[in-house]
């Protein structure tokens, strides 16, 4: 069974589109200054339409993490276990991610990770790696 296909539409395709070249990607408004990953037509904090796409440094910290255990569905089987993180990037937005060769025992808040990409048949999905202490 194949992993769930990401399914671009017109306001998230320059994010996806930036994963290709291995660049995050977010939103920043340009009337408020509003950072936002989760792509839209209008600002979610003044509504503005001055929104800029703009490329992220790939860096962050881990704010929180679990650990899956039982595989969501038959695709994720062989993945199990699998660590996944919700990431406060240094430009002011959170990611969520899988993390590269995770484990309870390398993986904690508060430390420093650095998105990497990882090749799927159908493009490259951001991945967490932790860094060196």
């Amino acid at each position: 069974m194949e992993k769930p296909a990401f399914r671009p539409t017109a306001d998230n395709l320059p994010f996806w589109e930036g994963c290709q070249q291995q660049i995050i990607r977010y939103q920043e408004c340009q009337d408020c200054s509003t950072v936002q990953l989760i792509p839209k037509s209008v600002c979610a904090h003044c509504h503005g339409r001055q929104l800029l796409w703009k490329d992220a440094s790939g860096l962050g910290v881990v704010l929180s993490y679990t650990t899956v255990y039982r595989a969501p569905t038959a695709a994720f089987k062989g993945d199990t276990p699998y660590v996944i993180a919700l990431i406060d990037m240094n430009e002011g937005f959170r990611l969520m991610v899988n993390v590269r060769d995770g484990t309870d025992t390398n993986v904690a808040i508060g430390k420093t990770v650095r998105i990497d990409f990882e090749a799927r048949p159908d493009g490259l999905f951001p991945i967490a790696c932790m860094e060196a202490a």
